[in-house]
Parts: structure tokens; C-alpha cells; sequence
């Protein structure tokens, strides 16, 4: 996304026009009214990456268009960009502007902040980075003292204090705190996170027993969904983001989570009888697991055959989707069994095509 397709006073148009073409998709559908969640215009994005660019004695942020790739866009603020990232902008590049071996070579930086006020800054460059670098980045950090700095080159990584933000979010009156890794997934619009997660309540308020999510990150829903669950095994492939689960799973003081490194291909696979039931789905309590709803969230592939067919032996699903033609595509397919009960729009990303939705599924009557 381009600064100069960012038009804040046009916010209401773009999202009604988003809202028309996933009407004009969905429209072969059955689905409930869309309960519509609006980003806020400005300054929800959570994270951003920038090239650098070096004119001579100028150096600046530049993004570039696809179409154009040599032509760098000079990039002063970025309204999208949480406030904090706005600040650190020009403040970061006054700061290493004088200092060649911080400047010498730098061709990117990516910003990760959390609503808390911290901010992770990764500085990536074309040169081997060494003991003298890591020793004028320290004294870059100690006049940013609510960063993390990160500094890459290839095949080398040196982190000066940490390589993670601690985010906290509020979800219908209740905190919790996440750890975000540099790198991993995590959703960039904290705002719309927390009204998806108080979605997700809002459709599951009521239910009880298990549940078995697939995709689970950093136990983003995880974490809040097991407060109305007796019991919770949650599957990811990353192993990253799996170590983030598990802390993030400590630190909010659950202890009806369980989760087990696999691939949802991996997990559906055993679970619908194709395989031996590995022995991590094992020591997650995958045997006494009788989990009343579901949850995925896959990435923009959608969910594989096997992986509808897993999902479509529960009685209730919860579907976050990235990608409403995927999603259409699995819910043709979930429609002979389940049908649609609650759907909602989440307007993550803002100013591109890009829409994120939920859909909650109910075993039909006559199934």
C-alpha cells in the first residue's frame, strides 16, 4: 500500500465498495445479515516495512510500485502506521544518519509496535554487520529506551535486547498479554483483533465442552475462547509461534490449553482415520478430545479436502477467514451438513482489496 493511495476522508466510500464486491461474491450463498466491523481511518496498523533509499547525502524511507520497481516513493509518515511508528520515523534517521557504520548499507527497516508503547526495530543491510556495529546500535538503543533493535545482515542476526513486543488486549472488559516475535504472524490491526476476538466470544457464549482449534498462531483466540471451553488443544505448524503460545498460554494463567506442533494437513490426516494418531496430538490429549465446536483459521488457501472433511464431523465451526474466495469455496463445500448462523466482515486492512471474515456454522437439523 502506497501513501498515495491512502485517502482518510474516503475511508467510508472504500469500505462500502469492498462491501459490495464480497456481497456481489457471496451472493450465491445462504448467509445471515453481515455485521460490519470498521478499522479506525488512521493509524491502526500495528506494523509497517520501508525500504531505505540513499541520495547522496539524503537518505529516506521509500516504498515502491509494483509496476515500477526502480522508482523509489518517498515515504515521510505513514498515516496507516500506529503513532508510535509515525514518531520513530524521522526520529530513527536523524539518528543514524551520522553514524556511518549504522547508515553504511542499511536498505530496510520494519517497525513493530503494540498499543503498550513498545516498538521493535529490525535494521536490515547488505554488509556483514559486526562487533563495531552492534557497539554504536547500543548506544542508538539507549536513546530509544522503549525499543528493541535488531540488526541483519545475511546469515546473521544481533539483538540488542530482545527480538519480541509484548502486546495486551482488551476483549470485552478483560486483558491479555501476548508476546510478538519479530518475523512470526500476528494480526498488524489491533483494533479489529480485539473486535474479531470479542466476536468470537460473542458466537460461542453458551457453548461448553471442548474445542479444537487448527492454526492457532500465538494462541491469539486460544487464549480468550478457553475461558468458555472445558478443555482446549490447539494445533500449529510454526514452531516459533508455537514457543508463543505456550508463554502467552503461561503468563494469562490458563491451564486448560494444550498445544501440539503439526500441520493441519498432518492433524486431519489422523484424525479422520489415514494415519496413526502421532504422538503429539497424543500428549495434548488429542484421545479424550470430544471437542463440541472448532475453530481455523487457515492462511489465504483456505482449508485443504481433508481439513473440510475433518471439521464438517463437528457440530459447530468457526471459520476466520483472510480470503472470502477460499472461504466461499470451502463453505460450498461445508453446505450439505452445516449452515451459516452468524457472518461478519472485519475491515483489517483498509485502503486494499484485502477483507478479513467470520463465519460461525451450525450442524443442519436434518444432518
Amino acid at each position: 500500500m502506497r501513501p498515495d493511495q491512502i485517502q482518510i476522508d474516503q475511508y467510508q466510500p472504500q469500505l462500502a465498495e469492498k462491501i459490495s464486491r464480497l456481497n456481489e461474491l457471496m451472493a450465491t450463498l445462504d448467509l445471515p445479515d453481515a455485521e460490519i466491523f470498521e478499522s479506525k481511518a488512521s493509524h491502526y496498523r500495528m506494523r509497517a516495512e520501508f525500504r531505505i533509499w540513499h541520495d547522496g547525502d539524503d537518505m529516506y524511507y521509500a516504498m515502491f510500485d509494483s509496476n515500477d520497481p526502480r522508482t523509489p516513493i518517498r515515504v515521510d509518515q505513514f498515516p496507516v502506521a500506529s503513532e508510535l511508528i509515525n514518531e520513530l520515523m524521522p526520529a530513527l534517521l536523524d539518528a543514524v544518519k551520522t553514524v556511518p557504520v549504522l547508515r553504511h548499507k542499511l536498505f530496510q527497516v520494519d517497525f513493530l509496535t503494540t498499543q503498550t508503547g513498545e516498538a521493535l526495530i529490525s535494521m536490515l543491510y547488505h554488509k556483514p554487520i559486526d562487533d563495531e556495529w552492534f557497539a554504536q546500535a547500543q548506544v542508538l538503543n539507549e536513546a530509544f529506551p522503549h525499543c528493541h533493535f535488531i540488526g541483519r545482515s545475511r546469515k546473521k542476526k544481533m539483538i540488542l535486547t530482545r527480538d519480541f513486543v509484548m502486546e495486551t488486549l482488551t476483549v470485552k472488559g478483560k486483558k491479555y498479554h501476548y508476546q510478538q516475535v519479530e518475523n512470526s504472524f500476528t494480526q498488524p490491526n489491533a483494533g479489529i483483533n480485539e473486535s474479531m476476538l470479542s466476536w468470537a466470544l460473542d458466537v460461542t457464549q453458551g457453548e461448553s465442552g471442548d474445542l479444537l482449534e487448527m492454526y492457532c498462531g500465538n494462541g491469539n483466540f486460544s487464549i480468550p475462547l478457553a475461558r468458555q471451553f472445558d478443555r482446549v488443544v490447539a494445533t500449529e505448524i510454526s514452531k516459533v509461534s508455537v514457543n508463543s503460545a505456550q508463554l502467552n498460554i503461561a503468563i494469562n494463567g490458563m491451564s486448560n490449553i494444550q498445544v501440539a506442533k503439526m500441520a493441519s494437513e498432518d492433524v486431519s490426516a489422523a484424525l479422520n482415520g489415514q494415519t496413526e494418531l502421532p504422538k503429539q496430538l497424543v500428549q495434548a490429549g488429542m484421545e479424550s478430545l470430544q471437542p463440541n465446536v472448532v475453530l481455523v483459521d487457515p492462511p489465504r488457501a483456505g482449508l485443504d479436502a481433508d481439513t473440510v472433511e475433518l471439521i464438517r464431523k463437528v457440530d459447530r465451526i468457526l471459520y476466520i477467514s483472510c480470503n472470502p474466495e477460499t472461504l466461499k469455496s470451502n463453505l460450498e463445500a461445508l453446505s450439505s451438513t452445516h449452515q451459516v448462523e452468524r457472518y461478519a466482515v472485519f475491515d483489517q486492512f483498509p485502503y486494499t482489496h484485502h477483507i478479513e471474515t467470520g463465519v460461525y456454522l451450525v450442524r443442519r437439523s436434518s444432518v
